[in-house]
């Protein structure tokens, strides 16, 4: 693959080298064959074999709701006609999120919406298309790691910014001090920590930025917090923002992989640098008609968001009970604090196991929780399932702490 001017001008206007240049073609062509890009990959942060039949699966932030009936029906329906590839159906999701999100509808060329096969892929894009071996990319500590390993594939330095305490939602001062940011990433709320930073300290960094970051918020437990708020009415006014928005949350569509992206078209562009062979691919139709039916249900919002909020809120009141720390979380996961910390063969610390999180899992509990992240290296992350799924797990928690 050949690269054209504007994108030579483009990539050393960023700090790459004409020497980078076959590597940065290679890549463009490669697409989502990239190592890092697509979902299978990151899965591996949360996958588990061998699971035994009874197990409690609470370990990778999914909904145990599933798709809406509307959205069985029409996933149903359309999987009929899935020898077509059907794009209008891609086109019906872009322009009615669009029209929900106040942004202008879709016209040929020119996107504000954009739909894809999650929202991993949309994410690691975006690193590749605003950072570089100058352009650092700025996240969360404790936050999401997808975006860190496409940063460390371009020679990308990643920035990770402690989150306040106690309300441990992002430092956007100091996210906004690091002058050679090219992206600066929000999940909001927070994963891991399910966290909500304020919406006065997102406008406070999308006016304060660095001339040229870009700012991305992940809105893809944004559904679930009480009293949420979003931040597509930043992208209606034209601001250096790219939100991610993902139907695997609320929605409950994680294996129908259906994501979306809410752009400036310009920057809608730039990411598309960097979609490769996706251009050439689409969503499943089965996904897409099922995120239609989710975003034309009235009561699926609001319902969802108050069963996992009891359920939440009951798994709190457990912990509280008990005096087990954790941090406060509006979203559809806890990190709670077991008080002791992985060690491999050696006795050297493990960020990727703890003993409480590995006890669960065997017999006769056999409950599967989330990971460890370094900086908090004896908390381990609680996806909230359903009453019955958190019974047990209460249970599992309980005893093996006791132990």
């Amino acid at each position: 693959m050949t690269l054209t001017p504007q994108q030579e001008s483009n990539f050393l206007s960023r700090g790459f080298s004409r020497r980078n240049f076959g590597r940065i073609a290679s890549l463009m062509a490669a697409g989502s064959t990239l190592p890092f890009y697509n979902e299978p990959a990151l899965a591996q942060l949360s996958k588990i074999d061998n699971i035994p039949d009874d197990a409690v699966i609470i370990n990778a932030n999914e909904n145990p709701l599933g798709p809406s009936p509307e959205a069985l029906e029409a996933a149903h329906k359309i999987i009929l006609n899935g020898g077509r590839y059907l794009y209008s159906e891609t086109d019906k999701v872009k322009a009615l999120l669009a029209s929900q999100e106040g942004l202008p509808a879709p016209k040929p060329g020119v996107d504000w919406v954009r739909m894809f096969p999650g929202s991993s892929a949309p994410l690691h894009q975006a690193v590749l298309a605003f950072c570089s071996p100058t352009k650092s990319y700025v996240v969360g500590d404790p936050g999401y790691e997808a975006g860190g390993r496409a940063a460390s594939f371009i020679k990308a330095k990643t920035v990770k910014v402690p989150l306040l305490k106690p309300s441990y939602a992002h430092d956007v001062k100091a996210m906004a001090a690091v002058k050679d940011a090219g992206l600066i990433y929000i999940c909001n709320p927070n994963n891991p920590s399910g966290t909500m930073t304020p919406r006065a300290d997102i406008e406070w960094l999308v006016a304060n930025k660095p001339a040229g970051t870009i700012v991305m918020i992940d809105e893809a437990y944004t559904h679930i917090a009480p009293n949420a708020y979003f931040c597509s009415d930043l992208v209606a006014k034209g601001k250096d923002v790219v939100i991610l928005r993902t139907f695997s949350k609320i929605y409950g569509l994680a294996g129908l992989r259906a994501g979306a992206v809410l752009a400036r078209p310009d920057l809608m562009d730039k990411l598309s640098l960097w979609t490769g062979s996706l251009m050439w691919s689409s969503p499943s139709i089965a996904g897409m008609a099922a995120a239609n039916a989710s975003l034309s249900s009235k009561t699926l919002i609001p319902e969802r968001k108050a069963k996992i909020g009891a359920v939440r809120e009951d798994v709190f009141n457990f912990f509280e009970k008990n005096k087990f720390k954790y941090i406060p979380s509006v979203s559809n996961c806890v990190m709670v604090d077991t008080g002791k910390q992985g060690k491999d063969k050696e006795g050297k610390p493990d960020y990727a196991t703890n003993p409480v999180m590995l006890a669960m899992r065997e017999a006769p509990y056999h409950v599967y929780v989330g990971r460890v992240w370094p900086v908090l290296p004896t908390y381990i992350r609680v996806t909230i399932g359903t009453q019955d799924e958190m019974n047990r797990f209460k249970t599992a928690f309980l005893k093996t702490m006791q132990a």
